[in-house]
């Protein structure tokens, strides 16, 4: 695992109404750990005059209301919050992700990879994910990280469109959609599995710092 020292965090507005604290310029495990310990603090804390705290990969969105805190004093707070923050610990739930292995994109990777599509399937179920955000479109979610042996770049194109419960592999991720998107990442299967649901409340089941543990779809 990388080194989980904190790494020091670039405090920033966003707009007139966000703050945005940065723990890293790239994805890193120490990075991800950090926003999704830092976002549960947060959220814990209760911030006057914040209405949402959003966690992405490497980064925390703090939206708040100007006219109850004013961001130098909400900034003042938040970095006695990342200065008490250790690393991600908590007990995300786990759940189980049935999937069916036969993306048009397998066969490549596989290859990329130098194994059997049914070693490469073998391998990318051994060990649970944790998911490391939700975002970019309604539900989808980005999961790893899956080790090294396992890393691919992004696909030279990109598809116009790949349909909701589409498994998507790159960059030492696994990522599942769960609306129609475009995008540049190998296709590798497909889930029943749905990560939104806009008549519920929360509309995703999943959250930063859960586990998903792939399986085979019987």
């Amino acid at each position: 695992m990388s080194d989980q020292t904190a790494p020091l965090p670039l405090i920033m507005p966003l707009g007139d109404r966000g703050l945005l604290v940065r723990f890293g310029t790239t994805l890193s495990e120490a990075a991800n750990r950090h926003a999704v310990g830092f976002a549960a603090k947060a959220e814990a804390a209760s911030l006057s005059g914040v209405v949402d705290v959003v966690p992405n990969l490497a980064s925390v969105l703090i939206r708040y209301v100007p006219s109850i805190v004013e961001f130098e004093r909400l900034a003042g707070e938040v970095r006695l919050l990342v200065s008490a923050s250790e690393v991600d610990t908590i007990d995300g739930r786990v759940h189980a992700v049935a999937v069916e292995f036969a993306g048009e994109d397998l066969d490549e990777v596989a290859a990329i990879v130098g194994v059997s599509r049914s070693a490469f399937v073998a391998m990318h179920c051994a060990e649970p994910l944790r998911v490391l955000a939700t975002g970019f479109a309604p539900g989808f979610v980005y999961l790893g990280f899956h080790p090294e042996a396992l890393r691919v770049p992004r696909r030279a194109a990109v598809r116009s469109q790949v349909p909701a419960g589409t498994v998507l592999f790159a960059a030492g991720q696994t990522a599942i959609t769960s609306t129609d998107i475009p995008t540049g990442w190998h296709v590798i299967g497909r889930t029943e599995f749905r990560n939104f649901d806009p008549t519920v409340e929360p509309p995703t089941r999943l959250a930063a710092g859960d586990m998903v543990r792939f399986e085979v779809a019987r």
